[in-house]
């Protein structure tokens, strides 16, 4: 069974560094690869095109690498989709839309083993990661455990259930919403509003607290200093469509105002 990167590095006390897609497209997992600059990418499922074909190629894209990745399902098929991906070779799950914790603990179940110690329901499967009789071994039941369980933490119910959510044995990580967040409370895109930043601000220090460590998405590695100072060291940097959207407007309008005419 292959290495689970990302869990080795959690263990280990060290920061982790990812990056986002919402491209299956080989070849850009192999770019971010080459950089070697990332632990993990993380394909947004919830929000690209795919079919099973493409979650095995992007893993194997992965492989090639020093480097994990994880899979963001859409909440209404998660289960389904969280352990074929599994199957193929990510290595991590970031569950969407949670507002209890009675839903962290089914998101948690979904990937564990289900062993009489574990009370998962993943089963013995010979999927991709686990072919030619490694399914069922304890290897394969090792590496169901090592799957990285995060939690987004975006719905208003969820930030006031949110010490009973982080209580749930078996969750890893968990990353703040912005945008779902405000949905949520009536203030659509108002991200930046007084009572969206109290509730990032609560989220972050609870679940520093409690030992959960939390995720910060940005933008640019300025971005990290804020969250750095408050003890955050695991940090997610970009996503496909808003990196080419950035240089493409930024170095489309310069080129205009330097071949004038």
């Amino acid at each position: 069974m292959r290495k689970n990167i990302f869990r080795d590095k959690m263990k280990a006390g060290q920061p982790t560094f990812g990056t986002r897609t919402t491209s299956v497209w080989p070849e850009l997992v192999e770019v971010i690869g080459h950089t070697g600059a990332f632990d993990y990418v993380e394909f947004l499922a919830e929000y690209g095109d795919y079919d099973l074909h493409d979650l095995e190629n992007y893993a194997r894209a992965v492989e090639l690498f020093d480097m994990a990745c994880i899979i963001k399902p859409d909440q209404q098929t998660q289960g389904w989709v969280a352990q074929r991906a599994i199957g193929a070779g990510f290595q991590g799950v970031n569950f969407v839309d949670c507002r209890s914790a009675a839903e962290a603990a089914e998101c948690v179940r979904l990937v564990r083993p289900e062993t009489p110690t574990d009370g998962g329901v993943n089963s013995a499967a010979p999927r991709r990661f686990a072919l030619m009789g490694e399914a069922g071994s304890p290897a394969y039941v090792q590496a169901l455990r090592d799957v990285i369980v995060m939690i987004m933490i975006e719905k208003k119910a969820a930030v006031e259930h949110l010490e009973e959510i982080l209580a749930v044995p078996g969750i890893d990580m968990v990353q703040w919403g912005p945008s779902d967040y405000s949905m949520s409370i009536g203030r659509a895109g108002e991200r930046n509003h007084p009572e969206v930043k109290a509730a990032a601000k609560k989220v972050f220090e609870t679940a520093l607290r409690m030992g959960i460590p939390p995720r910060a998405e940005i933008g640019s590695p300025d971005d990290a200093r804020r969250f750095q100072d408050m003890g955050v060291r695991h940090f997610s940097l970009g996503t496909d469509i808003n990196i080419l959207h950035d240089f493409l407007k930024k170095n489309g309008e310069e080129l205009r105002k330097v071949v004038k005419g």
